[in-house]
C-alpha cells in the first residue's frame, strides 16, 4: 500500500507540475512556499513530467498492469515464461485466443503515460524561452523512442510522427515511417546533447542508473540506435547498415554498463510469480539453460517446489491443455534476478551481441563477431554474479536439451537445433547468428518483449509451437504469433485511422500478420 501511495503521489506531482502552472502564483502566496519563479529555476515544471515516463516504458506498478502490458504477451511469446494458470478456461493469449481486454495495455500505458508527457516537456521548454532547456526535449525523446519502438514492435503501425498536432494526432505512421522518425530523433538527441555533457540539471529527475550523466545518456541513445538498426537488417539492409555504422562511429560511444530504472517499487514479477503464482519458467528456458549447464539458471529461476521433481528446474510449455493452476503451479518460479527495485531497459551484454551481429553483417567499425560474442556472455555472467565463464565459453559439446513435460508426455518436444556454446567462426553466417541470438536471448532475461522481437526477426532461439491453437485459423501454429491486433478502444474512437493503419500492415489485423521488419526466410 505504501508503494502504491508513493506511485500515486509521484504521478499527481508530475501532473500538477505540468498541468497546473497557472495556479502556482495564487497557491504560493505563503512566504514559506515555493514560488513559480523558484520552480522554474529548479526546472521542476519540466522535471516532474519525466516520472510517469520512467515508470511506464515498462509499467512498474500495479503488478496487474505490467502483467497485461508485457507478461501475458512478450514474456510468454518469447519462451521465457509460461503461466500455470488457465486464465478464462485456458482460452487466452497463450492458446492464441487473443484477449482484447488484456492486449490494450501496451498501447494505453504508452499513450497515457509517455507520449503526453513528452509533449508537455516540449511545450514547457518552448514557453520557458531558455535555449538550454532543449536538453530536456532531447532526453524526453530518448525515453519516448525507447518506449514507442516497443509499442510499434507489438502492434506495427502507431500514432507517432503526427501526434503533437491536434489536427493529426489520430493518424498512424506505417512502421517504416515510425522507424525513420525514431532514427531522426535519436540522431538529433545524440548530437544535441553533446553541448550539455557537463550539465547536471537532469540529475534530480533521472530515475535511472545513469544518474543524470548526459554523456551516458548519449551512449544509451546511440545503443538504442544500434538496436533498431539491427532490427531492420532484413527488411532494409541499406538503411540498417547506414544507421548501424553511424552508431558504431559516433563519438557518443556505446553503453558499457547495464541500464536500469531505479523505480522505488518492487519488480512486478515478484508479485506475479511470488505472491500470485501466475508465472513460471518457460519450457525453452529449461531446455537451453539445463542443456548448457548454464549457471545463470540459479539467478533466473528457483528450483521447483513440487516434491516429485526433487529440486529440479522445471518449465512449462506454452499453449498446452491446463485444467487447474495446481497442476503446474509448483514448477520453477522466477528467481533472484527480479529482487530489488529496478527494471532493466538495456544490458551491456545486449550491446555486445548487437556489435557481434553487426560484425557478422560486415558493418564498418563493428570489430569481430567472436570477440563481441564472448564479451557479451562474459558481461552477462558478471551482471548476475556467475563464475567460471571461461569454462562455459570453451564448451563445444553441450546443446539445448529436449523438453520433457513432467505431467503429460504429449507435450514433450525435441529441441530443433544442436547449437553450441563455444563460438564457431567457421560456421555459416546463419549458424553463427543462431549462436549470437541464443546467447543474446539468455542475456536479455527477463525482458521478454525484446526477446520476442528478436525471435520473430531471426527465428532464434527455437521457440516451441503451441499444442492448443484457439485462434480460429488466424495464427499459424508453426509460424507462431507475430503481433497483437489493434486495440479495441482505438477502433471505437479512431476507427477511420485504424482502417488506414490496417492497410499499412499488408495483411489482416490479426496475430498472424508479420510486422514490417519481420521478413520470412533466411537472415542473410
Amino acid at each position: 500500500m505504501k508503494k502504491l501511495i508513493k506511485y500515486t503521489l509521484a504521478s499527481m506531482i508530475a501532473l500538477t507540475l505540468v498541468d497546473c502552472t497557472s495556479d502556482f502564483e495564487n497557491i504560493n502566496t505563503n512566504p514559506a512556499g515555493v514560488s513559480t519563479e523558484s520552480l522554474t529555476q529548479m526546472n521542476n515544471h519540466i522535471g516532474g513530467s519525466f516520472t510517469p515516463m520512467f515508470l511506464n516504458v515498462m509499467n512498474v506498478t500495479p503488478a496487474w498492469n505490467f502483467q497485461l502490458q508485457q507478461n501475458l504477451n512478450g514474456d510468454v511469446y518469447s519462451g521465457y515464461m509460461t503461466p500455470p494458470t488457465p486464465f478464462a478456461g485456458n482460452v487466452n493469449n497463450m492458446t492464441y485466443s487473443l484477449v482484447d481486454g488484456w492486449n490494450g495495455f501496451p498501447w494505453s500505458d504508452a499513450y497515457g503515460n509517455v507520449m503526453p508527457f513528452v509533449l508537455d516537456i516540449k511545450n514547457a521548454v518552448e514557453n520557458g524561452g531558455d535555449p538550454a532547456g532543449v536538453k530536456f526535449v532531447h532526453l524526453a525523446d530518448i525515453i519516448k523512442v525507447t518506449a514507442m519502438h516497443r509499442v510499434s514492435d507489438v502492434y506495427g503501425p502507431i500514432r507517432y510522427s503526427k501526434y503533437d498536432d491536434f489536427a493529426t494526432t489520430g493518424e498512424y505512421d506505417s512502421q517504416d515511417v515510425a522507424y525513420a522518425t525514431f532514427f531522426a530523433e535519436l540522431e538529433e538527441a545524440i548530437e544535441g546533447l553533446k553541448a550539455f555533457e557537463a550539465d547536471t540539471q537532469f540529475v534530480p529527475f533521472d530515475m535511472s542508473s545513469l544518474e543524470g550523466d548526459i554523456a551516458l545518456w548519449r551512449a544509451f541513445a546511440n545503443s538504442v540506435r544500434l538496436r533498431l538498426a539491427i532490427r531492420i537488417a532484413k527488411v532494409d539492409p541499406a538503411l540498417a547498415k547506414t544507421q548501424g555504422e553511424l552508431s558504431l562511429a559516433s563519438d557518443a560511444g556505446l553503453l558499457e554498463s547495464d541500464m536500469f530504472i531505479n523505480t522505488g517499487f518492487a519488480h512486478p514479477l515478484t508479485v506475479i510469480s511470488g505472491s500470485w503464482g501466475d508465472i513460471r519458467m518457460g519450457a525453452e528456458m529449461e531446455s537451453i539453460l539445463t542443456g548448457y549447464n548454464d549457471g545463470r539458471i540459479e539467478k533466473y529461476f528457483s528450483p521447483a517446489e513440487d516434491e516429485d521433481l526433487a529440486g529440479a528446474y522445471k518449465g512449462i510449455r506454452m499453449g498446452i491443455e491446463i485444467e487447474a493452476k495446481t497442476e503446474y503451479g509448483a514448477h520453477s518460479a522466477i528467481g533472484s534476478v527480479i529482487e530489488g527495485e529496478t527494471m532493466q531497459w538495456m544490458s551491456a551484454a545486449e550491446v555486445d551481441f548487437l556489435q557481434a551481429e553487426a560484425a557478422l553483417r560486415g558493418w564498418t567499425g563493428a570489430g569481430t563477431a567472436a570477440t563481441h560474442y564472448e564479451n557479451g556472455v562474459t558481461a552477462s555472467f558478471a551482471q548476475h554474479g556467475v563464475a567460471d565463464v571461461a569454462t562455459y565459453l570453451a564448451d563445444n559439446t553441450s546443446t539445448p536439451a529436449d523438453f520433457v513435460d513432467a505431467l503429460n508426455s504429449d507435450n514433450d518436444i525435441i529441441y530443433a537445433s544442436d547449437v553450441k556454446i563455444a563460438y564457431d567462426a567457421t560456421g555459416t553466417n546463419e549458424e553463427q547468428l543462431e549462436q549470437i541470438i541464443t546467447q543474446k536471448w539468455i542475456a536479455m532475461f527477463p525482458d521478454g518483449q525484446e526477446a520476442w522481437s528478436e525471435f520473430r526477426r531471426t527465428g532464434y532461439p527455437r521457440i516451441f509451437p503451441v499444442m492448443v491453437n484457439n485462434s480460429g485459423g488466424t495464427i499459424d501454429t508453426d509460424i507462431q504469433i507475430r503481433r497483437i491486433n489493434f486495440v479495441e478502444s482505438e477502433r471505437n474512437t479512431n476507427g477511420a485511422n485504424v482502417d488506414i493503419a490496417v492497410g499499412y500492415l499488408g495483411g489482416p489485423d490479426t496475430g498472424g500478420t508479420r510486422l514490417w521488419w519481420d521478413v520470412a526466410g533466411s537472415n542473410f
